[in-house]
Parts: structure tokens; C-alpha cells; sequence
């Protein structure tokens, strides 16, 4: 079904609903290692190829509760994480094989968007870490902008940078997304998402103050937070950013994570994060909401319900 209105559009008109985790979701159905490439245990962002048919059925399921936007399976696939499974030198391509994956997904629905992910390289280039602080800028711009081309060419509706720890990966990615659309000739909104602690501040010690500060003049359409902690842990971050210019994307993981067995457990209801959320979809400048890790499409159908109660 053709989209009605451009993203960032439908964006000043009404808060629009992001998907929640992929990972667990994943896990849930519980995969061997055989499912994956080359039977690389783990290659989540590899199931696209494998497993296609588990990766468009996770993306309808949050279809079917209410989200208005669903992420590609591409949060490590960026040119440095996919060289880690061999996969590198087929960078354009898989990003592409996945943007298109969601968009037939979406495309099932009304007026849904497809959000191209690009999470982290796993390097800190504003450290003085021996092994994490020492890739070349380039290289790690060049890895962004080969996953935001293949993400535009699969027909995505916005890049989104997301769970960044070090300002500058994110000022490289968004330049990288602008030579991106250079080269493909088609524009999209750039969504750039910092990841804070509960303390408010980065990995490396950057506040939201500063980080907004840093890339609000890059050409960037929204700014926002995911991931790290649940949405009490935000509130003070929120509340600052929707005071500036820029949209704002809200995505919370469900509560603070509790280490059980050495996994990451998040206990946060449905019905809880939704009451926490209420809050935030009450600021004018928060334009888009969803979930991260351990939010599920019960806690999306729970956030659909609190947008359409406004």
C-alpha cells in the first residue's frame, strides 16, 4: 500500500509509534546455530538471509500491535561488525536485502514506515583505548555510509543512528548518511539516538546537553534517546530535550536490566512503561515513541492504546 505522507510529515501531525526489541523476540524462537550463516551462532542480523521468513514475522507482529514504524534488522551491520562474521565486502547488499525484507512487511499495512537501523561499530573513537580508540575516522565513516546506501537503496523512510556511546561515531555516521544520499540521490530523515546511563551522561561522559549540542547543526531531522535504562531513568533527559528545537524519539528499554544466570532480564510490564510514557507523549516536541531491549509487541500494543487515548 503507498505511504499517504512522508515520514517527517506525519511526524508534526501525530506521535508516531517505533516497534520494540528484536533480539529477544528472536530468541524466542529459539534458533541453532545451523540457522544462522555459515552456522555463525549469534549472527542476528544474518537471519535476514537464513531466516527471512522469522525476521518478517517479528516485523508484523509489531505491525499488528499498533507500531506505525518498524526497524530493519541491520543494528550490527555496519561494514566493521558484518567483517567480524565475513560478510564486509557484501555491506551494500545485505543492508539492501533487509530494508527490502521490512518494506514488504510494511507494505502488508496501511501507511507504515521502515526505519533503517545503524547501530554502533563497537570502536570509541574519542577514547584513548589501545585497541577500541584507535580506527582510522575514515574507516568508521566509510563502514556507516556503505549500510546507510544499502538502507536508502532497500527503500527505507529514515536512517536511524542508534544506542551511540561516543558523540563522535555519531557525528561520523550522520556525515556518512549525508554521502549516502548523495551518492544514491534520494534524501530521508536522519534520526540520531544517544544512549545516556542514569546518570544522564554517554559512555565516555558526554551529557545530553551536550551531545544535542554537538550534532543539532548537522542536518540531522530528529534527535532522541534508546536503550541503557527505562524510561524513570530518562525523565530528566526528556524533559530537557523537549525544550529545544529539534523532534524528539523516546525509546526506553523495559526498566533497568537485572543480571539473572549472566543474561540481561528487563521487568518493566507492558502496562507500566505505558503509564511512564504517558508523560512523555505530553511534551510537544516528542514526536516518536517505542521500546528497546525487553519490550515486546505486548508493550507496543500497550503504547498504542495510550496515543490513541490522546
Amino acid at each position: 500500500m503507498p505511504l499517504k505522507e512522508p515520514f517527517a510529515e506525519a511526524a508534526k501531525k501525530r506521535v508516531l509509534l517505533f516497534d520494540g526489541a528484536m533480539g529477544t523476540e528472536i530468541q524466542k524462537l529459539n534458533p541453532k546455530p545451523e540457522d544462522f550463516p555459515d552456522s555463525k551462532d549469534g549472527f542476528n542480523d544474518g537471519l535476514v538471509l537464513t531466516r527471512p521468513e522469522w525476521i518478517k514475522q517479528i516485523h508484523k507482529s509489531y505491525l499488528k500491535a499498533g507500531a506505525d514504524c518498524i526497524e530493519t534488522n541491520t543494528f550490527g551491520s555496519n561494514k566493521l561488525k558484518l567483517d567480524e562474521y565475513g560478510y564486509g565486502d557484501r555491506t551494500v547488499e545485505f543492508n539492501r536485502k533487509a530494508a527490502e525484507l521490512a518494506r514488504q512487511a510494511a507494505d502488508e499495512f496501511e501507511n507504515r514506515y521502515v526505519i533503517g537501523s545503524m547501530g554502533p561499530t563497537g570502536f570509541l573513537p574519542s577514547s584513548n583505548d589501545p585497541d577500541l580508540g584507535q580506527k582510522p575516522l575514515a574507516e568508521i565513516r566509510e563502514a556507516f555510509a556503505l549500510q546507510a546506501e544499502g538502507l536508502i537503496l532497500g527503500g527505507v523512510d529514515a536512517l536511524l543512528i542508534e544506542t551511540s556511546q561516543d558523540i563522535l561515531e555519531v557525528k561520523l555516521a550522520i556525515e556518512a548518511c549525508h554521502a549516502a544520499m548523495e551518492k544514491t540521490g534520494k534524501k530521508v530523515p536522519i534520526i540520531a539516538n544517544v544512549t545516556l546511563d542514569q546518570y544522564g551522561k554517554m559512555l565516555l561522559g558526554t551529557s545530553v546537553q551536550a551531545a544535542y549540542t554537538t550534532v543539532s547543526g548537522m542536518g540531522i531531522d530528529f534527535f532522541g534517546l534508546n536503550c541503557s535504562t527505562g524510561p524513570a531513568e530518562m525523565s530528566p533527559s526528556v524533559r530537557w530535550l523537549a525544550e529545544q528545537d529539534l523532534p524528539i524519539l523516546v525509546m526506553p528499554n523495559a526498566g533497568m536490566p537485572h543480571n539473572e544466570g549472566g543474561k540481561a532480564v528487563y521487568k518493566m510490564e507492558p502496562g507500566e512503561i505505558a503509564d511512564k510514557m504517558t508523560e512523555f507523549v505530553g511534551y510537544e516536541h516528542v514526536r516518536v515513541v517505542g521500546g528497546c531491549c525487553g519490550t515486546t509487541p505486548a508493550h507496543i500494543a500497550q503504547l498504542r492504546k495510550v496515543l490513541d487515548g490522546r
